[in-house]
């Protein structure tokens, strides 16, 4: 019991801890227009995030032994490309996930 109990208080406190981090920015603001600052980090900040994101996933990649890297430079590729042509984040995402998942299945 006392562990079902101390369950449910996590799951609270977790709840409120995410509500009220989503509901900051808007008891913040209220209905007053955004900072220039806000609206810079909100255009900057993705783009940084997902170049970082590819840097961290491409860290241990061995182009010096077999398969020389080629499932990640193919899903890359797919991902720029499909990127380029729809501009559609969550195709490319999923297209370029799935692309390195086969490959790094077959290879």
């Amino acid at each position: 019991m006392n562990s079902m109990i101390y369950t449910t208080a996590v799951i609270a406190v977790i709840s409120v801890v995410t509500w009220a981090l989503r509901a900051f920015p808007f008891l913040l603001f209220g209905s007053r227009p955004l900072p220039k600052t806000i609206h810079y980090l909100g255009k900057v900040l993705p783009p940084a995030i997902m170049t970082i994101l590819v840097i961290y996933c491409l860290r241990d990649t061995n182009i010096g032994q077999f398969p020389y890297g080629i499932p990640e430079l193919a899903a890359c590729t797919l991902f720029v490309i499909l990127q380029i042509l729809r501009k559609n984040m969550y195709l490319s995402i999923i297209a370029g996930t799935a692309c390195y998942m086969i490959l790094i299945r077959v290879m």
